[in-house]
């Protein structure tokens, strides 16, 4: 049974990407499948886990939210990078922010996420969201 996690506080640098990593990355080195979410238009997850250039990936999180709004199914794995720490985690970058227009019209908007989550979260015994600051 997989745990969803989300790390969130409405000031920023608080150290919830830091938590968020540290976290999974102690997590797998007690022997647990972990899922990193970033939810945060910044990318500091992508960078701290050496993506130099989170903006100029292909899949995002962005891209998955918009196959589960638009009843797309995303392939096992899209979008998720493997780290050599031992965990995975769905990147995001500035296009996040844009999203949130094209939620606006969407019916359940607040379950996007969870949708796509319950499609994966039987390979993992964690998935640990690092929430946008408000």
């Amino acid at each position: 049974m997989c745990r969803v996690i989300a790390v969130a506080n409405q000031k920023g640098g608080v150290g919830k990407t830091t938590t968020c990593v540290n976290l999974g990355i102690g997590l797998a080195r007690a022997g647990k499948k972990v899922l990193l979410v970033e939810a945060d238009a910044q990318g500091s997850m992508a960078v701290s886990l050496g993506i130099a250039e989170p903006d100029e990936l292909d899949v995002t999180l962005v891209n998955i939210m918009e196959k589960v709004i638009n009843d797309e199914d995303a392939e096992l794995g899209e979008g998720i990078i493997h780290h050599e720490e031992g965990i995975d985690f769905i990147p995001a970058n500035i296009e996040l922010a844009g999203l949130e227009t094209a939620l606006v019209n969407v019916m359940s908007r607040e379950t996007i996420l969870r949708q796509y989550l319950n499609s994966v979260k039987g390979e993992y015994d964690f998935a640990i969201i690092d929430c946008l600051c408000g």
